[in-house]
């Protein structure tokens, strides 16, 4: 069975650090949703998330850690422990080693390079200690901003998925992107 292991320290570089998900980002998180109302959209949820459900969320993410499903981690600026925003890692195939990325950051901290940084360094986690070999992010075709990010980040942009999802009761088209670890060391 495969698991995604503890952190013995958050994950640094210098542009950002990564911990995992606590309960003290929830009010954090919670603003971000209220200064960016369409972020639960681009989220592919209904509605922006309670207090609760976030609790609810960092009450499973142990076991969803454990059981190899996702993980979830804090976007920090080095020498902060505030959140910026969150990384997490779903759909996750450990018999074809890939995984789904989903990132995103408050709005008062974007375009500083904190969503590029925050995922190559949790791509080089996922391939070096927990032995992953593809890490995909899929966005909406329009979302110019997380498309730069994610290249930026050293991911490939393969082509667009057409009415790949049903979200908010609409087929949506979604442009895949996509790391190797090759692609790391090219970059």
């Amino acid at each position: 069975m495969h698991s995604f292991p503890d952190l013995v320290r958050p994950l640094r570089s210098e542009r950002v650090t990564l911990r995992f998900e606590s309960e003290r980002d929830i009010p954090e998180v919670l603003i971000a949703h209220q200064d960016d109302p369409t972020l639960h959209a681009r989220l592919g949820l209904h509605r922006p998330p309670s207090g609760a459900e976030l609790g609810g969320r960092i009450e499973r993410a142990a076991g969803e850690r454990a059981a190899g499903n996702a993980v979830r981690f804090t976007i920090l600026e080095p020498g902060s422990d505030v959140c910026r925003g969150q990384l997490d890692v779903h759909r996750v195939d450990w018999d074809d080693l890939r995984a789904e990325a989903g990132i995103w950051v408050a709005p008062g901290f974007r375009g500083r390079g904190l969503g590029s940084a925050a995922l190559r360094l949790a791509a080089t986690w996922l391939f070096d200690v927990c032995g992953l070999e593809r890490l995909e992010l899929l966005t909406e075709p329009d979302n110019a901003a997380m498309i730069a990010a994610a290249k930026a980040a050293g991911l490939i942009e393969e082509g667009v998925l057409r009415a790949y999802v049903n979200e908010r009761d609409r087929r949506l088209d979604l442009t895949v992107l996509s790391l190797l670890p090759a692609d790391l060391e090219e970059s």
